[in-house]
């Protein structure tokens, strides 16, 4: 009889609240595809969460969930990805828990927030992977950096082991997803027609001052005379979940939902 009631009792807390007894999963937020013809630079999407693509091509063009991108996170994956199949995969734990991707890159006055702490809780790279090196995710160490603005640029996401700019230093040397050399990082314009919004840059020390050549990855860029388009490394997915902290490693496939294991 107690057995019975036992289960009649979690019967009826499962449908009353179903969340609290289901698995942990990731959720597709963002893809970007560089090469496909949409410049997600600092000020297309990240800061008004309209949705982009679709879910039938989210793997292959650029994609965010309007949905997705208005939950609460706690932690957050980045994926370079071929057609879905996982290349090399970073999870981090935010540092500060119950906050949107939305709410998040919206907060762009003062910006340049450091979201996270420690490192990566996973890093996994195929041992075939190639283009590491430079990678702006997986060639460089530390924390995310998310809205990072100095003087009229913008890098969306860059990681703190790379070169960070200081906040009045126009150099045009900050590198990451997300990227535009002439905008106005606090409220997300872009000037100029996008003509120096790129949406993936490489690792590189290329500073205004000397350097005429800005490595990009594909051809999805303005039209800024410095921005050189170079191989496209992958796509790259964005993930997050509120209880899922393990990714699947390399050669394991990609969806718009996905468990840990």
């Amino acid at each position: 009889m107690k057995i019975i009631c036992l289960l009649a009792v979690l019967v009826v807390a499962y449908a009353a609240d179903p969340i609290n007894f289901s698995s942990p999963v990731w959720q597709l937020a963002m893809n970007l595809n560089p090469a496909d013809g949409h410049v997600m630079g600092y000020a297309t999407g990240w800061a008004d969460g309209k949705a982009i693509g679709s879910d039938a091509t989210a793997l292959r063009m650029d994609y965010l969930s309007h949905w997705v991108w208005k939950e609460p996170a706690d932690y957050i994956a980045i994926v370079r990805h071929h057609h879905g199949e996982i290349e090399a995969v970073k999870v981090f734990e935010f540092t500060n828990w119950g906050i949107s991707l939305l709410d998040r890159f919206q907060d762009m006055n003062p910006g340049r927030w450091v979201v996270t702490n420690g490192g990566p809780i996973q890093e996994e790279v195929a041992d075939d992977a190639k283009h590491i090196a430079d990678d702006p995710i997986f060639g460089v160490n530390g924390d995310l950096a998310f809205n990072w603005g100095y003087s009229d640029n913008g890098v969306r996401i860059a990681l703190t082991g790379g070169h960070l700019s200081g906040e009045k230093e126009n150099d045009d040397n900050s590198h990451g997803i997300g990227n535009d050399f002439w905008c106005d990082p606090k409220t997300g314009v872009s000037h100029g027609g996008g003509m120096w919004a790129h949406e993936i840059s490489n690792i590189q020390d290329c500073p205004l001052a000397t350097c005429k050549h800005v490595k990009v990855q594909g051809t999805d860029k303005g039209h800024g005379p410095h921005l050189k388009s170079g191989p496209v490394y992958g796509n790259y997915a964005i993930y997050v979940s509120q209880d899922a902290y393990h990714f699947p490693s390399p050669g394991s496939e990609l969806d718009l939902e996905i468990s840990p294991y």
